[in-house]
């Protein structure tokens, strides 16, 4: 009898224990206790057996290997190349965006870069030249941050490099790869480069082992942001940072000029690469990270509704619209601390279907009188 009465009360205590621990999980606070528990336990397979120390998995200080520079600077033309494989590179960088950040403030912190937006390493040959070209208007919010984490990366890369900004005059309506088509030109006649970095101005790279050099192919960089789960939205997604040769620029005749607005020019630039006879390459999912500085569409940069319809004909369109008829007018160069700023006026829409349309009568009536 003691003993039936022994076994009802363990019943009971386990039973009431059990209605305190779904009491308790019930709360907010209980199940956000919990949840980060389990994710712990389901991530210790990827966490075990690794190098890095709990700060370097939540990301360094991307100025921590930069500090010894300036007073490494070795004078005089005959330097030693750059190691293949730099060893200023850590690996995962730690993005913040903090209130009172100033260009001021950038600029004191890359002592090494000047006029105009260049650098090349103090102690060593660089092994590659690289251009940033970044398309821009009214985003000066975003370009503080982006020039605070891109400066000091490229350097621990031990590249020499520039960047252009590409700013567009007005307040037509905004054409992203038309400015880029500007970009690589401008760049180009300036100097050798030996590749071209095509990059957004919100987004930030999270990995210096995402090296900003180009590929035997067009490269895209931005395989993994924060917006899409750090994953590849779709197959032949080309947006965000893609890195071509003048060479890859050539053979695909540059960017669209006529995607006016936001949308479908990343899509018709990967259509290009492949009409062209050459295939995107990709960092791992784990380097090619990159964190989007939130914002709204800009004004003047409406979703372009012929996207779609534009897209479909690309393949007719490509040879046709391109660097080949990229037209602009350059109206002012800045060489200004951090950067060349680049002011020009790529007109309007409605002008450059005008323009297109001709074009595209004229390349008719020729072709008719040869076949004559």
């Amino acid at each position: 009898m003691v003993s039936i009465h022994s076994k009802w009360r363990y019943i009971f205590m386990f039973l009431g224990i059990q209605l305190v621990v779904m009491a308790l999980l019930s709360r907010e606070g209980y199940q956000k206790r919990m949840s980060y528990f389990i994710r712990i336990f389901r991530k210790t397979d990827a966490t075990l057996g690794r190098n890095h120390t709990g700060a370097g998995l939540t990301g360094g200080d991307v100025y921590a290997n930069l500090s010894h520079l300036s007073k490494a600077h070795i004078h005089g033309d005959d330097l030693p190349y750059c190691p293949k494989t730099s060893p200023l590179i850590s690996g995962p960088i730690h993005v913040s965006f903090p209130s009172g950040l100033t260009l001021e403030e950038v600029q004191r912190r890359n002592p090494l870069v000047v006029r105009g937006g260049r650098y090349r390493p103090p102690n060593c040959d660089a092994r590659h030249r690289t251009a940033i070209i970044i398309p821009h208007r009214h985003r000066e919010h975003h370009l503080k941050f982006l020039l605070y984490y891109l400066h000091p990366l490229l350097q621990r890369q031990q590249l020499q490099y520039g960047i252009y900004i590409i700013h567009q005059a007005g307040n037509y309506t905004f054409n992203r790869a038309k400015l880029m088509n500007v970009g690589f030109r401008e760049a180009m006649r300036e100097e050798d480069w030996d590749c071209l970095f095509f990059h957004d101005v919100d987004l930030i790279p999270e990995d210096d082992r995402n090296t900003y050099v180009c590929d035997s192919n067009p490269k895209h960089a931005a395989i993994a942001m924060d917006k899409f789960g750090y994953k590849l939205p779709y197959k032949m997604y080309f947006g965000g940072v893609s890195a071509l040769t003048p060479l890859h620029y050539l053979k695909m005749n540059g960017f669209p000029n006529n995607y006016w607005g936001w949308g479908g020019e990343d899509d018709d630039i990967g259509v290009r690469v492949s009409l062209a006879g050459m295939y995107i390459t990709r960092p791992s999912l784990k380097v090619g990270r990159y964190k989007m500085i939130k914002h709204k569409l800009d004004k003047g940069n409406d979703v372009n509704p012929k996207r779609f319809n534009m897209l479909a004909k690309t393949r007719q369109t490509w040879k046709l619209d391109g660097m080949n008829t990229a037209e602009y007018e350059t109206i002012s160069w800045q060489y200004l601390p951090l950067y060349t700023n680049i002011t020009v006026n790529i007109g309007t829409e409605e002008v450059q279907h005008v323009t297109v349309v001709e074009d595209f009568l004229h390349q008719k009536i020729n072709r008719a009188h040869s076949d004559e």
